[in-house]
């Protein structure tokens, strides 16, 4: 009884020290949630992109948790839907990248620019392809069953992975406002920004 307690805990473990080192890598690489939280910390400093970092974590931990749940065989029942969200995420995220290319300066007024709010994060989960991937796999390898309290465990380990790793991205745009105090610097920082973001549809329209 013991050995059968003790090679279930040792299960256990390693599959919550692989969710997390999934977590972790694909929260820290480069994708579209960072790209634009490293453009939102270039632009408005850390502290103005806190409510968007706090969507981008809580908003995949709820899609994460939804996706566990079944909506994913929605998707095999009626195809269909897969393209209809492949046009919305082309759509939305064009036009992510035009509020990237036309930010404000920093330390500009209100009326030039704001960062993106924690719903237009939370949001922005549902058209993002790489977040549709990274939680249709986390689900579906590392949750211990198919019951609703694995689906939020495994959501929840992930957003509280994701939550530190976004930052990072955030601090690094940040950092770079101090060479970003020129005017056309930071305008050809946000085309940039705004040019590898549409650049980040490529997978998923092709």
């Amino acid at each position: 009884m013991r050995s059968v307690f003790v090679n279930s805990c040792a299960m256990w473990t390693e599959t919550l020290l692989a969710l997390i080192t999934f977590a972790f890598v694909t929260s820290i690489t480069p994708g579209p949630n960072n790209l634009m939280l490293m453009a939102s910390g270039a632009n408005f400093g850390f502290q103005r992109t806190i409510p968007h970092m706090l969507g981008v974590a809580l908003g995949f931990v709820f899609m994460a948790f939804l996706m566990g749940l079944g909506l994913a065989q929605a998707f095999e029942r009626w195809p269909w839907l897969r393209d209809v969200l492949t046009v919305v995420s082309v759509v939305y995220m064009l036009w992510l990248a035009w509020k990237i290319a036309n930010a404000a300066a920093p330390k500009a007024g209100v009326e030039a620019g704001t960062p993106i709010t924690f719903l237009q994060a939370a949001g922005f989960q549902w058209v993002n392809p790489k977040a549709w991937s990274m939680a249709l796999t986390s689900v579906t390898l590392y949750a211990p069953n198919d019951s609703a309290l694995a689906m939020l465990f495994v959501a929840g380990v992930f957003g509280a992975v994701n939550l530190p790793s976004v930052s990072v991205w955030c601090l690094l745009g940040r950092e770079m406002r101090r060479i970003l105090t020129n005017p056309l610097r930071l305008r050809l920082f946000n085309w940039a920004m705004a040019g590898v973001l549409v650049a980040s549809l490529y997978p998923a329209v092709m």
